[in-house]
């Protein structure tokens, strides 16, 4: 990647300041998303200085619901993967804390956007909101602009030919409902968990399929059951495969896990971070009689992941 990730507002060189940036949460980097990055891009050519996007880690929601189920749609390292993608320069991965929350909508203009980050232009969504109690709305940002420095964009919400709004909730909807093709369609690319490999009970090894095994402590939990999957390995070369993500009624854990078995594949990936995508959804999680039967299953199942990944 050749993007720069900075992690804080405080302290910044004179050079890590001065972009036209985009701001908000962007988990997920949907296409509703890169329309405001899209907006902060216009504004950094014109300028001529360099595009950033601004975003928080952890999230805000995170903060303020400790205990709220896991909702993220992707990691920090996703995240600059995919505005690296779009040609982002930086990414401004801000610490969301009790500091940050404290700030007052004058005081995050001024103190984060205007003085900590020294930006040109900020381009936000129709519907974001800043400072404490999110009292801040993009018109109330666009005076601030006004007197601190910086000119601000807003971008219209963006609707889908059917005319549903292409957000994160959107996304997490049709994941949970096993709707990777819509999924898929918002994000402009399958959802994908990024997790080390773990060692598991090895039972699949007993029947011929062994699996690369993930925890996805943090991610949102798309519909259980079996996938068909791209899985992109550390040294690049991305392997089909098929994909149990749940809990596994016939030998029931606590906590979801992603695991999957790579076709053709046999090499230890324990200890290494890959990243697999859910490409299509074969279905839901079931109870088998014993290991024959499950067999049985898994062969027919990678049959039809094969057939879905052509």
């Amino acid at each position: 990647m050749t993007i720069e990730v900075i992690r804080d507002w405080r302290g910044l060189t004179e050079a890590q300041k001065g972009a036209a940036v985009a701001v908000g949460a962007f988990d997920g980097v949907h296409h509703g998303h890169q329309a405001v990055i899209a907006g902060a891009r216009e504004a950094a050519q014109h300028l001529g200085v360099p595009l950033g996007v601004v975003s928080f880690h952890p999230h805000p929601r995170r903060l303020f619901q400790p205990d709220v189920a896991p909702f993220a749609l992707m990691t920090p390292d996703q995240m600059a993967r995919a505005l690296d993608e779009l040609g982002v320069d930086r990414l401004y991965l801000l610490p969301f804390d009790r500091d940050m929350a404290g700030l007052t909508d004058e005081a995050f203009a001024r103190q984060v956007l205007a003085e900590g980050l020294g930006i040109k232009h900020a381009a936000v969504g129709f519907d974001f909101t800043f400072g404490k109690g999110r009292s801040g709305s993009p018109d109330l940002l666009t005076q601030y602009g006004q007197s601190l420095g910086f000119t601000v964009s807003v971008t219209e919400r963006k609707d889908d030919s059917d005319g549903l709004k292409l957000s994160s909730s959107a996304v997490r909807e049709a994941l949970k409902a096993g709707d990777m093709a819509r999924a898929t369609a918002i994000l402009g690319r399958p959802f994908a968990i990024s997790g080390e490999v773990i060692h598991g009970d090895k039972r699949g090894r007993t029947i011929g399929v062994p699996t690369a095994n993930i925890a996805m402590p943090n991610y949102m939990r798309p519909a259980y059951g079996v996938y068909a999957t791209r899985t992109r390995l550390p040294d690049g070369r991305v392997i089909d495969g098929v994909a149990n993500l749940g809990v596994r009624p016939m030998y029931e854990i606590e906590d979801p896990l992603l695991e999957v078995w790579l076709f053709d594949f046999n090499e230890s990936l324990y200890g290494q971070t890959v990243e697999t995508e859910l490409v299509a959804f074969l279905r839901g999680e079931m109870k088998f009689d014993d290991l024959d039967a499950l067999k049985v299953q898994i062969d027919a199942d990678a049959k039809a992941a094969k057939a879905a990944l052509v």
